[in-house]
């Protein structure tokens, strides 16, 4: 970006403002109208403040008398706060294989719910080594029966996808109210 180049989401500010008429609105003024260019940056420069085009599209441009810089400073602090308030959603991976005993199972469920229960989404992938591709049956029956002893705590996303030599399913967590 060149020095003389504005970023396009930069709010212009008194003397950028190009338009010969404005219309103000906001509290700091005696009534909300058109106003001549000029007598609306006097009247910005009266109460020590900037004129700031709001909207540029309008016709007349919509423009505030506010304070440019705690203006800028409350915007980054709402987007902070709306980053902040973002789910940040976490997949936790559970690995096994098409044969994997009732023990292990069992385990890998109990750790799957605990994961659940925390709000992390759960993908369970089951690995074909060597020549248990044959058993992709067996695969797939061990996915849906994973899920279906979840239901309590997550609903499944997809069916169980074969890509290369894993099978795998996601199971999201349910929401609470």
């Amino acid at each position: 970006m060149q020095g003389n180049q504005k970023d396009e989401n930069a709010l212009r500010i008194n003397r950028e403002i190009t338009a010969p008429e404005v219309r103000l609105v906001g509290e700091n003024i005696p009534e909300q109208g058109i106003y001549p260019l000029a007598k609306a940056l006097a009247m910005a420069d009266e109460q020590e403040l900037d004129l700031v085009e709001i909207s540029a599209k309008a016709e007349p441009p919509v423009c505030k008398i506010l304070d440019y810089q705690k203006y800028l400073y409350q915007q980054r602090k709402r987007a902070k706060e709306m980053k902040a308030n973002a789910a940040k959603i976490v997949i936790k991976e559970i690995r096994f294989g098409p044969n994997t005993d009732e023990h292990d199972f069992q385990f890998k469920l109990k750790h799957a719910a605990e994961f659940l229960k925390e709000g992390s989404k759960v993908k369970a992938t089951i690995f074909f080594r060597g020549r248990s591709i044959q058993f992709a049956q067996q695969g797939e029956k061990n996915l849906l029966r994973f899920a279906v002893e979840l239901e309590e705590f997550g609903r499944a996303e997809n069916m169980p996808v074969l890509e290369g030599k894993r099978m795998s399913i996601m199971i999201a967590p349910i929401k609470k109210k």
